[in-house]
């Protein structure tokens, strides 16, 4: 397996030459910034270069490239595998209520593989319900196949996005590479770092990612009186305030939600996940240094192999990058610090990231950074 991470701007043109090593076995895989897509010249060199390849990529709030973090760039990782196969599938959506069906597409074309081991998704960012796509792949895939992956970002304007359809950018898509074969090794980690505090409320009303109720309370209500002043800021300081969600108060697994929208006349919360009816929520709020450790942690739980070449592709929510300001480029380096030495790291910032919580189906989660490493044996 070979690695080679480089990167496209606009006015400087590539940073190196691309490799030359194109074959269906190899992996392209881009992250760009929004702007990007008017852009031609970088896409068309890529499929000249790898006509052969499996192209997969998807717009960003911010590309990782190594330790840095940039803006209107293309951050590309080309992965050429000895022994691993590669299968590619896609879907379009119109809009939220496709997802689900998106997802099922997409896994049942990559099912039919016997030997399949693990799916690497990028999706639309808006046009997208995460929870429900995250379950279309759930309710077909073998459990013993690990899906990880992201939603694809707009900066933070929330206007457009875009994935790569034949090597071109697209709105309306859901891409994903299926591995193949016993020489693949994907690991994967995902920490928040968000600070729990307050009660633990019921969520007595919802409809999928709209949240109205909390123990029979109007839930904007409930949620303006813990942020007083901050209150008046809302959906933005909402970034700062998200909330841990967990089926039951016996489970320890709580999935991070994050606020894209706030309805006064019906005193209702829209989140960037599902909040179903039933289940636990309890607010959260932002301690630098402990989302920071929270990247490490990400890093550190990815079970990633100590020899041979290795590719991590870290996602990290829009959200942090918001929070975090000046210091996001700390969260990227341990996370990297965290892996073995040697590892390349490419990745962005995103609407969603998808893997599982610690083991299992996978998740859609928020404000969250979310690590996946690839290595042959």
């Amino acid at each position: 397996m070979q690695v080679c991470r480089l990167m496209y701007q606009s006015k400087a043109g590539w940073s190196e030459e691309l490799p030359k090593l194109d074959s269906a076995q190899t992996l392209v895989l881009t992250f760009g910034g929004p702007s990007l897509r008017t852009d031609p010249k970088p896409f068309l060199d890529l499929q000249r270069s790898y006509p052969n390849a499996v192209h997969l990529g998807c717009s960003t709030s911010g590309e990782i490239h190594g330790t840095t973090i940039r803006d209107d760039s293309l951050v590309v990782a080309i992965v050429a595998f000895e022994r691993t196969r590669l299968e590619a599938a896609f879907a379009h959506v119109s809009n939220p209520d496709e997802s689900y069906a998106a997802g099922r597409q997409i896994a049942e074309q990559l099912a039919q593989h016997a030997d399949l081991r693990a799916v690497f998704v990028l999706s639309d960012g808006l046009l997208v319900n995460g929870s429900m796509l995250v379950r279309g792949f759930n309710d077909v895939l073998p459990p013993g196949v690990l899906v990880t992956g992201g939603l694809a970002g707009d900066g933070s304007r929330f206007g457009s996005t875009w994935n790569l359809l034949h090597g071109h950018p697209a709105s309306g898509l859901v891409g994903a590479v299926g591995f193949c074969g016993d020489a693949i090794r994907v690991g994967h980690g995902s920490k928040h770092g968000w600070d729990i505090f307050g009660p633990e409320r019921r969520v007595t009303r919802s409809v999928g990612n709209v949240l109205y109720e909390l123990d029979g309370r109007p839930a904007l209500q409930l949620y303006k009186e813990y942020l007083g002043e901050r209150a008046t800021g809302l959906p933005a300081t909402g970034l700062l305030f998200p909330l841990a969600l967990r089926a039951r108060t016996a489970d320890e697994k709580r999935l991070v939600r994050t606020i894209l929208a706030v309805d006064e006349a019906t005193q209702s919360m829209t989140f960037a996940g599902d909040v179903p009816e039933g289940s636990f929520v309890q607010l959260m709020r932002a301690n630098f240094d402990r989302l920071i450790e929270g990247a490490a942690d990400a890093g550190a739980v990815s079970n990633t192999p100590t020899n041979g070449p290795t590719l991590a592709i870290t996602i990290s929510c829009v959200g942090r990058r918001l929070v975090l300001g000046e210091r996001t480029e700390e969260e990227v380096e341990a996370a990297l610090h965290a892996l073995p030495p040697g590892t390349e790291q490419v990745g962005f910032y995103s609407y969603g990231e998808l893997s599982p919580y610690a083991s299992g189906g996978c998740d859609l989660h928020n404000q969250t950074m979310t690590i996946t490493t690839l290595t042959e044996v």
